[in-house]
């Protein structure tokens, strides 16, 4: 079953839909494999978007058959306790992956913070050792960021699976996802292009690639100028605006109504990535169970 569906001259590319087959997949290989694995979550402080995020984590762990555990700390939690946590996670033979959920208050070193994590147990990416694992190309030991790992398969479930001579265009340079997600790209022999906030002429670059992965945090920047006829067009963005009646929508960098209809394949907002973030996570503790347990 394909997770596309026709809208116009081009096609939505259903996140939600791809996300819960790679689910499946993982329920199926977790029931095989004779042992949970083990996601330990820490969450420091209440804020409202990070508990959100936190709980739907923890129930698509237990809805795959993984131990799932979220270790809650007070806002005011010093930095030695929470290394102090994090270093007990390391020697939890029970546990195969471990996040931070970020951000963290300023006052606390969120480099030094997961920079603590065991890097075989960094399952969210984030450790320099995997950052370094990934930029040379050693797919096989690195554990990559979930969002790009979820980006490259949304795209080829938009084009297949040889992504080869297309040219990708990534706007946004973040350590999460541009940077990573333009190594993946490279990797699958893409020529790639990085736009950032000092690029000149950044939609007359945008204007020539086969992929647009948007990626930079400004609401409908990329509208249909920036878009070559066919691309296609990958909105990783997560922006909160307020509608004519005053309610509050969630919308991505693409102003998707003026994109949709010249783009050949378009991730929505929501429902595009998102759901993709949670599916790679689990894909990456499972394997991180798989390596600890080899058969």
């Amino acid at each position: 079953m394909t997770a596309q569906s026709s809208l116009h001259n081009g096609r939505i590319i259903d996140g939600k839909a791809l996300a819960a087959t790679i689910i499946a997949d993982i329920k199926q290989a977790v029931a095989a494999l004779g042992m949970k694995p083990g996601l330990a979550v820490v969450l420091v402080g209440n804020d409202p978007a990070s508990s959100v995020y936190v709980r739907n984590k923890s129930a698509r762990a237990e809805e795959c058959g993984f131990e799932s555990v979220t270790i809650s700390m007070s806002s005011d939690v010093s930095e030695a306790e929470l290394l102090g946590a994090i270093d007990r996670l390391n020697r939890d033979d029970r546990i195969h992956g471990i996040l931070v959920q970020l951000p963290l208050p300023s006052r606390i070193n969120a480099n030094r913070i997961v920079e603590a994590i065991d890097p075989d147990k960094d399952v969210d990416g984030f450790h320099v050792v995997n950052a370094g694992r990934l930029a040379v190309g050693d797919m096989s030991a690195a554990f990559i960021p979930c969002t790009p790992l979820g980006i490259i398969a949304l795209l080829k479930e938009a084009l297949g699976a040889n992504l080869s001579g297309k040219h990708a265009v990534v706007v946004g340079r973040s350590n999460i996802v541009g940077k990573p997600v333009a190594a993946l790209l490279l990797a699958e022999n893409c020529s790639v292009s990085i736009v950032h906030s000092k690029t000149e002429q950044p939609q007359l670059i945008c204007q020539q690639a086969d992929i647009v992965v948007a990626a930079v945090g400004v609401a409908r920047l990329l509208d249909r100028a920036w878009i070559k006829p066919g691309a296609v067009v990958i909105d990783v963005g997560i922006n909160r605006v307020c509608n004519e009646a005053g309610e509050t929508q969630l919308v991505g960098d693409v102003d998707f109504d003026a994109v949709k209809d010249i783009a050949s394949s378009i991730t929505p907002v929501p429902g595009g990535v998102g759901p993709m973030t949670i599916a790679m996570l689990l894909r990456n503790t499972l394997e991180s169970a798989r390596k600890s347990h080899p058969q």
